[in-house]
């Protein structure tokens, strides 16, 4: 998998948290890994599995939140990330409403959301139209990846859920 262009999506600064909600790790996972320890910084995985499994050795300094059900949520503090990255979860989850209020809450203000589904499984425009009602603004498809559909959209500081 070509990680160029999905790398060049990001532009951590020092100090900067990002969050990865997905069912498994892989290249993607590794990459923002990589490009966080380049600014002091860090990532954490809410990764939904059925049995608790263990982070390859390569992401040792991972914080890993272990959900076996699908119907519940990830936990996340307020203002806490810089970044989150929903990977082949959020239309696997119960509630994807739930996920999103969860992701508008641990965003910093002007941060960022990527949702990434394995090509072909996400309807874009409907995507889409989630996210602005969940006051996410320029949500816009990206084509970086052969494998995955991403949607970006930013929460912007004073609209429409404000802080």
């Amino acid at each position: 998998m070509d990680l160029k262009q999905f790398c060049e999506l990001f532009h951590p600064l020092p100090g900067n948290h990002y969050i990865q909600i997905t069912d498994s790790i892989d290249e993607t996972t590794e990459a923002l890994y990589e490009l966080l320890q380049g600014v002091d910084g860090e990532l954490s995985i809410a990764l939904y599995e059925e049995q608790q499994s263990t982070l390859p050795q390569n992401l040792k300094d991972v914080k890993l939140q272990s959900i076996q059900k699908l119907s519940n949520p990830f936990r996340a503090l307020p203002r806490d990330n810089d970044m989150v990255i929903f990977k082949n979860i959020f239309y696997k989850h119960a509630n994807p409403e739930l996920l999103l209020r969860i992701a508008y809450t641990t965003l910093a203000n002007t941060a960022n959301i990527i949702i990434m589904q394995d090509k072909g499984t996400m309807d874009i425009q409907a995507t889409k139209e989630l996210l602005e009602k969940f006051e996410f603004r320029a949500p816009n498809e990206i084509d970086v990846l052969d494998e995955y559909d991403l949607v970006m959209a930013k929460k912007m500081h004073m609209w429409g859920n404000g802080l």
